[in-house]
């Protein structure tokens, strides 16, 4: 209910700060659709794929060697010379603690590949979505994760598609390009009309977002 109260509140600060015999012109764009489908989303995708499954073959390895200990401690544990069986014990205390270290940074490890790569794609199709916003006339863009619901024809989700893979950039590359220089920053910061500027959208729709969908 917030979420509509401050939706609302944009839609109508729009509306007073546009010329009243003016048309508003509206958009939408699926940034999760974008993500998956620009060429720097698709190739994050799958370097992404072949990292999880070099972990997974590494955390399968250790895994069956921490049940292998465990099965031959509860199958002959009880027939072996305390020194040995105390030995085993160790070893398999030893081993599934590395598994269970192994696990924890393999999963941190790629939370954090996650959240850099999309959050560096993200603000680069943010910064293409301004550029056809302002290019095209549009009064605002929005997130569809932001709205209710939305006519199929102002979805420019393909456009930005578009528009993101014509240039191919590096990731990251339109980030450096168009950032302010410090002069200008304190200006750049505060777009006309209390507009969202098109770094905060891109780190607001990167926390929503993911490479992993």
């Amino acid at each position: 209910m917030k979420r509509l109260i401050v939706i609302g509140a944009l839609l109508a600060g729009i509306v007073a700060s546009t010329n009243a015999h003016a048309d508003l012109k509206i958009a939408y764009v699926d940034v999760q659709r974008a993500l998956n489908e620009c060429s720097a989303g698709k190739k994050a995708k799958a370097d992404f794929r072949i990292q999880i499954e070099r972990l997974e073959g590494k955390l399968s390895k250790q895994q069956n060697e921490v049940q292998s200990l465990k099965d031959e401690l509860e199958k002959k544990g009880m027939l072996m010379k305390e020194d040995e069986r105390r030995n085993l014990q160790d070893e398999y205390a030893r081993k599934l603690r590395d598994f269970e270290r192994s696990y924890k940074d393999s999963k941190d490890e790629l939370e954090r590949k996650d959240n850099e790569v999309t959050g560096a794609i993200v603000r680069d199709l943010a910064r293409v979505i301004r550029s056809l916003g302002e290019k095209d006339g549009y009064t605002a863009v929005f997130e569809k994760g932001g709205i209710l619901w939305g006519a199929p024809q102002i979805d420019i989700t393909d456009q930005v598609i578009r528009a993101y893979n014509t240039g191919a950039p590096a990731v990251g590359s339109l980030e450096k390009e168009q950032r302010p220089s410090v002069g200008s920053l304190e200006s750049s910061s505060r777009p006309v009309g209390g507009a969202q500027a098109s770094t905060e959208f891109g780190e607001e729709a990167a926390k929503k977002s993911t490479i992993s969908k």
